[in-house]
């Protein structure tokens, strides 16, 4: 089916679904052009809490976007009222495939005919979707790493999305201060997150086995890299919730690959140690009264 590419992109908002870590970081990234940025969130302490770290963000953001311009961030518990009108359309909701499967038909149902509708999911191809859009040609998945620190996007056809559609992300995106890099054929981890899962799945096992704690693998990891943060706590960033789920995919479709890493990770999840957003993972945390973690820029 046809896809016409949508126009007027400079002053239609820019929908985000889920204003958890990433939701929060693509929306701060996405607000630097002056258009408004819907960030939707059926929970409204996390999507108070992604607003207000995407708004106190901004101005230090743009500092460093040639001709950037700040937008505005509003929170939307409403489906409907965050799609409508908008653009681009980026989902960002828990690494679970029937619900990522039962939103794009939302997504799609509510959305303008001429949206761009792309997941961030971390393990799952937009081809698993595909069904779900009544015109997979305006769908991808474009997969972001953790902006502001971390400013790459992998753009990836579902199968059957339109080249126009990917030639038109990787040429706005870098205006936000983003760089794109077109994923060639489909591949389940992208590009990064493959080199990463094995560096992952093996300080996990390095745990697990006792053969070091955290902190020692952070410590040699960040002395050998120069990296500022080690594998440990980049995981308590992400959250281990997402990490333990995105494991279980790869698991699912690689079989093969140790169980200790998921083991432990369930482990911990069952103690409430979720990393940053519960306060505890491989490190502690401060927590506000709220009960939430601080999360500290990067």
């Amino acid at each position: 089916m046809a896809f016409k590419l949508p126009e007027n992109i400079e002053t239609r908002p820019i929908a985000i679904l889920g204003a958890g870590t990433l939701g929060r970081r693509i929306a701060l990234m996405l607000a630097t052009r002056g258009a408004e940025v819907r960030l939707y969130d059926p929970d409204a302490e996390v999507r108070g809490a992604g607003v207000a770290f995407a708004t106190q963000q901004l101005p230090r953001v743009l500092e460093s976007i040639q001709g950037g311009r700040a937008g505005t961030i509003v929170g939307r518990d409403d489906l409907a009222a965050a799609l409508q009108d908008a653009w681009h359309v980026v989902e960002a909701v828990p690494e679970k495939l029937a619900l990522k499967q039962e939103v794009f038909k939302q997504i799609d149902a509510l959305s303008a005919p001429d949206a761009i509708l792309a997941s961030n999911s971390s393990s799952y191809c937009t081809s698993a979707f595909a069904d779900s859009v009544e015109n997979p040609a305006r769908l991808l998945n474009t997969h972001y790493l953790m902006p502001p620190r971390a400013t790459p996007v992998e753009l990836m056809s579902c199968g059957r999305t339109d080249p126009a559609v990917i030639q038109l992300l990787a040429d706005v995106l870098p205006g936000y201060g983003l760089t794109p890099y077109i994923v060639q054929r489909e591949s389940m981890g992208f590009i990064y997150n493959r080199i990463w899962a094995a560096i992952k799945r093996e300080v996990l096992a390095v745990v697990a086995e006792g053969v070091a704690s955290p902190q020692v693998v952070d410590a040699i990891y960040t002395q050998a890299t120069g990296e500022k943060n080690g594998p440990c706590r980049r995981m308590d960033a992400v959250g281990l919730d997402v990490v333990l789920s995105i494991e279980e995919n790869y698991a699912e479709h690689r079989p093969g690959l140790p169980e200790s890493p998921r083991r432990l990770l369930g482990q911990m999840i069952a103690e409430g140690r979720l990393g940053v957003k519960s306060g505890r993972g491989f490190y502690d945390y401060d927590t506000p009264a709220s009960g939430r973690a601080q999360e500290t820029p990067r």
